[in-house]
């Protein structure tokens, strides 16, 4: 289990494991967002990375890893 930070914002190590097995049953990065609306997250650009955020209100939770963008 991996843990993703921002701004000492913390992704927990459930979400993250949620996160990492949504990604390899998509298979399209659409398709990815699509499945984690269903949990209530959402993924924004920020520059460069991804940020996870908890929807409806949006709120950042945290920089996604490289690996899983």
């Amino acid at each position: 289990m991996a843990i993703a930070e921002y701004a000492g914002t913390m992704i927990d190590a459930p979400t993250l494991d949620i996160i990492q097995k949504e990604r390899t049953k998509a298979l399209s990065a659409r398709e990815w967002k699509f499945r984690l609306a269903g949990y209530g997250y959402g993924i924004k650009d920020v520059g460069d990375a991804k940020m996870l955020t908890k929807l409806p209100q949006n709120t950042e939770l945290g920089l996604l890893p490289g690996y899983l963008v």
